[in-house]
């Protein structure tokens, strides 16, 4: 079991079970809702992600996924993709260890910032791992 919330603290959660696609993202939704260069992300079944404490704020970040974050200090906390509703998209970094999970690859380095040179060996895909 892990365990996760925003900056502030006001917002908690939960996540059990199996964690996949452990993945640093260089898209440019990312990069522009963080307005950081990439970010770490890892993905959990929706229904064994849970909200302990507090009420995140949603928005559209695209004609297909919904972003939620905290409304008070903006870490942002999760995405879900409308054609995956069963899977849940959660922040590594807004874990309360997030050495507990590694990223095994970076996709969309299509979109990466020129001036982020990556020297971690990981995988790279310019799309998704799908995609290629």
């Amino acid at each position: 079991m892990l365990t996760g919330g925003c900056y502030c603290k006001a917002i908690r959660y939960r996540v059990s079970g199996r964690i996949f696609d452990a993945t640093i993202c260089h898209c440019e939704m990312c990069r522009g809702t963080t307005g950081a260069p990439c970010v770490a992300w890892f993905s959990v079944a929706s229904n064994e992600f849970a909200l302990l404490a507090g009420a995140p704020a949603s928005f559209r970040s695209s004609d297909h996924a919904t972003r939620t974050f905290c409304p008070t200090c903006g870490t942002q906390l999760t995405f879900r993709d409308d054609a995956r509703p069963d899977e849940t998209d959660v922040t590594i970094c807004s874990l309360d260890d997030p050495n507990m999970i590694a990223p095994q690859d970076h996709t969309f380095t299509r979109s990466q910032a020129g001036w982020l040179k990556l020297a971690d060996g990981l995988p790279r895909f310019t799309l998704s791992r799908a995609e290629g």
